[in-house]
């Protein structure tokens, strides 16, 4: 070792000298600095930092080297006792940094973090605002998240509070955080006030996502539920504000406001503004809110009250106050129905049905009653009404005229009649309920001057449904009053002025199928014949179909029954004239009622005809039924040989599952007549709609016929026709079906092996072309008509022929087993060949009697 510079205090080894003669070369070269200070970094300290005092010497305006060195000193104190000399030595070199480095924020930071660290409280201070003047104030955040958390550890708050105000003037978006530190010390007034502030501050923006609404809430939950540590707000008009404001969630501000007089201890004034809340709110969910609050005030309050009765030991049934209490609950308890009620009406004064309600909660006082019809018939519009506005006037008449105050009743009713209803039913309805009034109090003749005052023909004329008209107007054409009025004169008037009302309903063309019947009715009960049937005839003038069937049908039984066959032409002049453009589902009756008159009156001819006519002109559905009538009817005048054509029609026209009935029920009666050949025949031709698997019931038949009156010939043809049927019912998508997958089969081998839904659509091409290419050739090998067809091969063995033919007759018919078996070869296919078209020429044709 030598020593070097002549400095006789530093002594360097010789590793060393390399770093010092890099030194002396470039003294200002902070790299040349860095790589000594690395060579040494395992030395001791005390060498260390005197390289970075004379680096530092060299070049002080370094923040690598500042930061470096303060950085090691920092650790080279880290854990010891703070009150050793070390740790101000390290202050020291801060402070000696700092002028030189007063610009830079890490600096700084560092600093006092390490000030905090020694417990210095008021040096970390004054430090803290060192560097907040020193930094410009771009830099001031990384300062303060710091420095805050410094002062909110403190013991006392008033630093704190003092530095969040300095703060808040520069961020005043961070209030939140500053009002939720005022709550944990229990500065409330102070945070009372911030919030306040910042509900009111219209731009304030919450960093939490908090609604100004929420903030509002929080700063009524603060001031209402700490009332004596809040005092430099007034807390009611702060409350008070927001029920203005916040018009959708007022009964948990009313809550608030009552909540800070039951904690200030002014109980009456809570009370006071219970009463107010439930008197305004217009909501049932804050009227349920303010009403839980104001019951379990109630209940804390006797609660209270019993405790300190019998703390003090006095008898709790001589305490005047405590029965006050319990009167007051009770009394709270039962206005609930009707303080509901009042919110409703609140949320909608033209409810009718809530007024009803509030007259039921008061009944047995009258007084009340009266107040409230009066007040619902002031208050509720006719034009906005929810309900029939026309029933508060009705049930406030009924209930003067309950008490036996008729006048006051009257009086009731003749303002109702001025009112301008929306609806004309709604004045209809109030003339009708003065008029029953009249009547259940035996005053007729009033009740007829009430209707016709109410029917009167007013000076100006409207239509019924013209709303620009008021309903005064309109009433006149109302057929509720127009019906009870007809009602009274038939049981009260006279014969002339009831003959009036119903022309008069007839003349407005307001009139009713029922009405027209009524009036018809009324003649005819005064032996006033040809007028009732002018009146049916006037209403048939007014009405179309379907609604004119009930007169005509009325109209038609009653001339008949008055008059019978005297005017037989001019009773089939209406009948043709209600046929004319009827409807066939009301046909029916008209013509049965027809055919009727013609068989007891009439021509029986002109009857069948009548029939013909309705078989066509009746629904599809009533076909069937309406050939029944006609066939029966035909039979009981004619003779049943007579029906042969109109079984004939029936089978043309009739569904097949009809025309098969119609058919056996043919045959059975040709059977009957001995009309065999016919009966058989008729089987033929039915058996082309029978097919075999589905009618089994009509080839049994069949079989019973051939076994009572056939032979060996008939059956077999019977068996040769069934087989035909049976083929020709064999649907040709089925056919064609197996043909084309049988031979695809034959040429691939592949398509009978794939399942169902597993083919392509090549294939399915492939299929339908192949089905058409079959259809093609079996239309070109269908043979031609002079070629005999075989239809079906007769495969019945002699022995069921035989068997057969024994069970129709034993003694007449043998069949030899060992007879050539080759018959039904001989019978050429033109003899069983059934045509359905031409069945019905060639069968029925040639079966008329001569």
């Amino acid at each position: 070792m030598s020593p070097l510079n002549g400095s006789s205090d530093v002594i360097f080894e010789d590793d060393d000298l390399p770093y010092e003669e890099e030194i002396i070369r470039n003294p200002y070269s902070v790299k040349c600095w860095m790589r000594y200070i690395e060579f040494k970094q395992n030395g001791p300290k005390s060498t260390l930092n005197m390289i970075y005092e004379r680096a530092l010497k060299e070049l002080p305006g370094s923040y690598k080297l500042w930061y470096n060195y303060l950085r090691e000193r920092r650790k080279q104190v880290k854990g010891k006792c703070v009150t050793e000399p070390a740790h101000e030595e390290v202050n020291n070199c801060h402070e000696r940094a700092l002028v030189f480095m007063h610009k830079m924020p890490r600096i700084w930071l560092d600093y006092c973090q390490f000030l905090v660290s020694q417990c210095k409280i008021t040096r970390s201070r004054r430090t803290f605002d060192r560097a907040l003047r020193a930094l410009p104030v771009t830099q001031h955040p990384r300062i303060w998240p710091l420095y805050l958390r410094f002062v909110r550890s403190l013991p006392l708050p008033e630093t704190a509070i003092r530095v969040y105000r300095r703060y808040l003037k520069l961020s005043p978006e961070n209030a939140e955080e500053y009002i939720d530190y005022l709550r944990t010390v229990g500065r409330l007034d102070e945070a009372a006030v911030r919030l306040a502030a910042v509900v009111n501050d219209e731009n304030f923006l919450s960093k939490e996502g908090k609604s100004n609404y929420q903030l509002w809430h929080e700063l009524c939950d603060l001031i209402s539920q700490n009332p004596d540590k809040v005092t430099s707000l007034n807390v009611g008009a702060i409350i008070r504000g927001g029920l203005t404001r916040f018009t959708d969630q007022l009964g948990k501000l009313w809550c608030s406001l009552a909540d800070y007089y039951i904690r200030s201890g002014h109980f009456e004034k809570a009370r006071d503004v219970y009463e107010e809340a439930i008197l305004t709110v217009v909501t049932v969910r804050d009227f349920t809110q303010v009403f839980d609050s104001y019951a379990q005030f109630e209940e804390s309050m006797i609660a209270a009250k019993m405790e300190t009765t019998a703390e003090m030991g006095q008898e709790e049934d001589d305490d005047i106050d405590l029965e006050l209490r319990l009167a007051r609950f009770e009394q709270l308890i039962a206005r609930r129905p009707l303080l509901l009620n009042s919110v409703l009406l609140r949320q909608n004064p033209h409810n009718v049905h809530e007024w009803h309600k509030r007259v039921k909660l008061y009944v047995g006082n009258p007084r009340q009653i009266i107040n409230t019809y009066t007040e619902a018939v002031q208050t509720v519009d006719a034009m906005k009404a929810t309900g029939k506005p026309h029933s508060l006037w009705v049930s406030f008449a009924k209930f003067y005229e309950e008490n036996e105050q008729l006048d006051d009743a009257r009086t009731i009713f003749e303002k109702a009649t001025k009112v301008n209803y929306k609806q004309v039913d709604d004045l209809a309805a109030v003339w009708c309920e003065y008029g029953e009034m009249e009547l259940r109090h035996e005053n007729y003749e009033q009740a007829l001057r009430i209707l016709r005052k109410a029917t009167a023909i007013p000076s100006k004329k409207a239509e019924y449904f013209d709303s620009s008209e008021p309903v005064q107007n309109r009433v006149y054409k109302s057929l509720k009053v127009w019906s009870m009025l007809a009602d009274l004169e038939e049981s009260l008037g006279t014969f002339q002025s009831t003959k009036a009302v119903y022309d008069r309903i007839i003349d407005l063309r307001i009139a009713t199928p029922q009405i027209v019947i009524n009036y018809a009715m009324f003649l005819e009960e005064h032996n006033y014949f040809e007028e009732s049937f002018k009146a049916y005839e006037r209403g048939i003038a007014l009405f179309r179909w379907p609604n004119v069937y009930d007169i005509w049908n009325t109209y038609l039984t009653k001339f008949i029954d008055r008059y019978g066959g005297k005017k037989l032409e001019r009773a089939r002049d209406l009948f043709e004239q209600a046929l004319d453009g009827c409807p066939a589902k009301f046909a029916k009756t008209i013509y049965l009622l027809y055919a009727k008159l013609e068989e007891e009156y009439g021509l029986a001819r002109h009857a069948m005809a009548v029939y013909e006519r309705a078989t066509q002109a009746v629904e599809t559905e009533e076909r069937h039924h309406m050939f029944n009538i006609y066939i029966k009817r035909a039979a009981e005048i004619y003779g049943v040989t007579y029906t042969r054509a109109i079984y004939q029609k029936a089978i043309e026209v009739l569904p097949d599952e009809h025309a098969r009935e119609m058919c056996q029920r043919f045959a059975d009666m040709e059977s009957k007549l001995g009309e065999i050949d016919r009966a058989r025949a008729i089987y033929s031709y039915c058996s082309q709609i029978c097919d075999p698997r589905v009618t089994a019931n009509f080839w049994q038949t069949w079989k019973e016929f051939e076994i009572r009156h056939g032979n060996e010939d008939t059956i077999r043809e019977m068996l040769r026709i069934k087989r035909s049927v049976q083929a020709t019912y064999n649907t040709q998508v089925n056919f064609m079906s197996s043909q084309m997958l049988k031979a695809t089969t034959s040429s691939t081998g592949t398509v009978s092996d794939l399942a169902p839904g597993q083919m392509g659509i090549d294939d399915m091409k492939m299929l339908e072309q192949k089905a058409q290419q079959l259809a093609a050739e079996a239309e070109q090998d269908k043979p031609k008509p002079k070629e005999k067809i075989l239809f079906v091969r007769s495969d019945t063995s002699r022995s069921e022929l035989a068997e057969l033919a024994k069970q129709a007759n034993p003694d007449e018919i043998d069949i030899d087993d060992d007879d050539d078996g080759n018959e039904d070869e001989d019978q050429g296919p033109d003899e069983v060949q059934l045509e359905q078209k031409s069945v019905p020429t060639a069968v029925f044709g040639g079966l008329k009697d001569d």
